[in-house]
């Protein structure tokens, strides 16, 4: 396997993990014991020749007994590892009272099955494995703000034509996200709407964005393009989007008629 090439805060974790593990008087099969992972498994992630992610950091937490120093630190390697241009976005994100995001080509990133989101990231011909895996780590940690105690509400408003872009290679990928999505959309602060087929043209089909709105009451939006994202902040702009997204948000079903569409999207396939 192709050795991860870290940032010097992710070597600096693994040295951590290693000396408090020696501390403590284990070795790698003893602390695989008591984390609940293989000897190999905790040699991979020491010399990183496998991503570091949030389960075995809380695990390790646990065990040596640190007062959570090893998800503080993963977390700030998160953000850290995210490019430069969606480093403002993402803070307003976690931040966020409302979220809204509108889809029209893929699943939205916060809403995304781990497999899922490695068939989508594996698209990028230039990613080595490793490259693949840390940014579904990156992905999938993104996810954690809507799992905290004062989650935000999230609305997301997705073409149908997304949930029907399959191959038999993909059904079993594509039935598990849908699936996730109709258990997400059954929690009190998130919102999954379909815009049917039916509906041949739309102001939203010019690209996809993502509202965050602040405890202050400000917005600014990220949009996605082929070369990354731009963060938008200006007023006049955002009012463009805000009245965009009211426009596709009146296009889409209901919840519960999003939830039964679902339904019937999966149904031939299972």
């Amino acid at each position: 396997m192709e050795r991860e090439q870290p940032s010097d805060l992710h070597e600096l974790i693994r040295t951590q993990l290693r000396r408090l593990r020696a501390a403590a008087g284990m070795n790698q099969e003893e602390f695989g014991r008591r984390t609940n992972y293989s000897a190999s498994l905790v040699s991979a992630v020491e010399v990183g020749t496998r991503p570091l992610d949030r389960p075995y950091a809380k695990r390790a937490d646990e065990v040596l007994q640190t007062g959570g120093m090893f998800e503080e630190l993963l977390r700030t390697a998160e953000v850290l590892r995210q490019p430069s241009w969606f480093l403002p976005y993402l803070e307003a994100e976690r931040n966020a009272r409302q979220l809204r995001c509108y889809q029209p080509t893929l699943v939205p990133g916060l809403l995304q099955t781990e497999r899922y989101a490695r068939a989508v990231i594996r698209t990028d011909a230039a990613l080595t494995e490793a490259g693949v895996e840390r940014r579904l780590a990156n992905r999938m940690a993104r996810q954690a703000v809507l799992e905290q105690d004062d989650p935000p509400q999230l609305v997301a408003v997705i073409d149908e034509v997304v949930l029907r872009r399959v191959d038999e290679e993909l059904k079993d990928v594509l039935v598990e996200q849908v699936h996730h999505l109709m258990e997400l959309a059954t929690r009190p602060n998130i919102s999954v709407h379909l815009v049917p087929t039916g509906v041949a043209m739309h102001d939203g089909l010019t690209g996809p964005f993502i509202l965050a709105r602040g405890a202050d009451g400000g917005w600014v939006a990220n949009l996605d393009t082929q070369l990354g994202g731009v963060l938008v902040d200006k007023d006049d702009d955002l009012s463009v989007l805000l009245s965009k997204w009211e426009t596709v948000r009146n296009e889409a079903l209901s919840g519960r008629q999003s939830i039964e569409l679902m339904k019937d999207v999966v149904k031939p396939w299972i």
